[in-house]
């Protein structure tokens, strides 16, 4: 890195201790951005990095609630609304009990980038807390929905900060929480928080948006080079809504996924995963994957979700989260004949990971780009919500498709157009900052 650019990325861990999500999706921008800043250096002079690295705001708050037996807890919600030069903050609300500081701010400032790639007018946000909604009854999630809400609420609308969900919040919380909003606000903004109900103002195509935007994205990728899904084997890790709906679209385009996991271990059967089978598990009876053997029992079960890695496979799609897929399951995938990655997760290639994959020439696609389809249909949502319309599930599920398209595209020829052609990674932080930045410059300094 050039010297500016380092001492940008000290200052940042400098003033954020401790906060290691945060400097490694930092880093990794920062990383590709030095071809940028020879070639412009107004950027520099109208001190974008300073100020991109910088959250505009960030809320930390108290939330109580009260559990089934009558107990008082106390979680901490959050909210960094990062950049919102080209729109209203936009990013999801992760309950886990992972969740601190540096993991949101890690994922805000991704936000940043990934939704100036879907070409939306969105800006980069991210929330959420170190509940965890696994093993609560539905009564006690309600009570800590209402309670975050009840501060969150001040914070955010329709045209200032749009949340969404992430791991922890589907659409039963969502919908707790805008219950509380509505009720707060004595006003029924539909635009306020998007995957919502269909019945009112949610999206078609939403619930699945994330993991066919990913198989889109892939997809287009693999016809780039000369390649497609059709009969290919693929893994997927997770078992959620990303790697549900990815697993999916994989099988739609004719390949096989023979292996998912959740944080217990994962499954594999060779002949091909019974989708159905992990729908109910996971969506109906919220149970664990190593339950698919009930029903196929001619299927293996390993107790350790990392080791999903060592299935051999032509296409990896990690989907799980952050940091899953490390430089010796990098390794075990090129071993084995992997010819292309693609991250439905955030981040969950380790940069060890992303160097062995890009060092062997395996076609690559980094999760600010693949997985940015349920923002763009959240933003999709907000557009409906905003006209009092809604979409059938075949016009969302084509304008997904044309966006992620798109992001390929945009991200490929900027990675031409800077030396560095079939790197996504930089194509991707490339187009997205030249997006925000020159916004910024056009608004001034704020």
């Amino acid at each position: 890195m050039s010297n500016y650019i380092e001492e940008v990325m000290t200052k940042v861990v400098e003033r954020n201790p401790g906060e290691a999500e945060f400097h490694q999706a930092v880093k990794e921008v920062l990383e590709s951005l030095e071809p940028v800043f020879e070639k412009h250096p107004e950027y520099r002079e109208a001190g974008i990095l300073e100020r991109i690295v910088e959250p505009e705001r960030q809320i930390i708050f108290r939330v109580p609630w009260v559990d089934d037996e009558g107990n008082v807890k106390v979680n901490r919600g959050f909210r960094i609304e990062f950049n919102s030069a080209i729109g209203p903050y936009k990013g999801g609300l992760r309950f886990h009990p992972s969740v601190y500081t540096g993991i949101i701010k890690f994922l805000g400032f991704e936000q940043i980038f990934k939704n100036a790639l879907t070409g939306r007018p969105i800006g980069g946000g991210k929330g959420g807390s170190d509940f965890d909604p696994k093993g609560k009854s539905d009564g006690e999630v309600m009570r800590f929905c209402q309670s975050f809400m009840t501060e969150l609420y001040r914070h955010i609308g329709p045209n200032t900060d749009v949340p969404a969900g992430d791991i922890g919040v589907g659409g039963r919380e969502i919908g707790y929480m805008f219950g509380q909003y509505k009720r707060i606000k004595n006003s029924f903004d539909a635009g306020v928080l998007t995957g919502k109900g269909l019945n009112w103002g949610g999206s078609l195509a939403r619930t699945e948006a994330t993991g066919y935007g990913l198989v889109y994205i892939v997809d287009e990728m693999l016809k780039d080079n000369s390649q497609s899904f059709e009969g290919k084997t693929v893994v997927v890790s997770g078992s959620g809504n990303v790697a549900i709906y990815a697993t999916q679209k994989v099988q739609e385009l004719g390949g096989k996924v023979v292996a998912v996991s959740d944080s217990g271990g994962y499954v594999y059967d060779p002949e091909g995963i019974k989708l159905d089978t992990v729908r109910r598990i996971k969506e109906v009876e919220r149970g664990r994957i190593k339950e698919y053997l009930e029903s196929h029992p001619e299927a293996e079960y390993v107790a350790d979700s990392t080791a999903i890695w060592n299935v051999k496979c032509d296409v990896a799609l990690p989907c799980a989260t952050q940091n899953e897929l490390d430089e010796d399951a990098a390794k075990t995938l090129v071993e084995n004949g992997v010819i292309a990655v693609g991250e439905g997760a955030n981040m969950p290639c380790t940069p060890e990971a992303v160097e062995v994959i890009q060092d062997n020439s395996i076609l690559y696609v980094p999760g600010k780009a693949a997985n940015a389809g349920g923002v763009a249909t959240s933003a999709l949502e907000m557009t409906q919500n905003a006209m009092w319309d809604a979409w059938t599930f075949e016009e969302v599920d084509v304008k997904l498709k044309d966006i992620m398209v798109n992001i390929y595209k945009t991200a490929s020829k900027t990675a031409k157009e800077y030396g560095m052609e079939g790197d996504l990674v930089a194509g991707a932080n490339i187009a997205g900052f030249l997006k925000v930045a020159d916004t910024m410059i056009d608004q001034g300094v704020i």
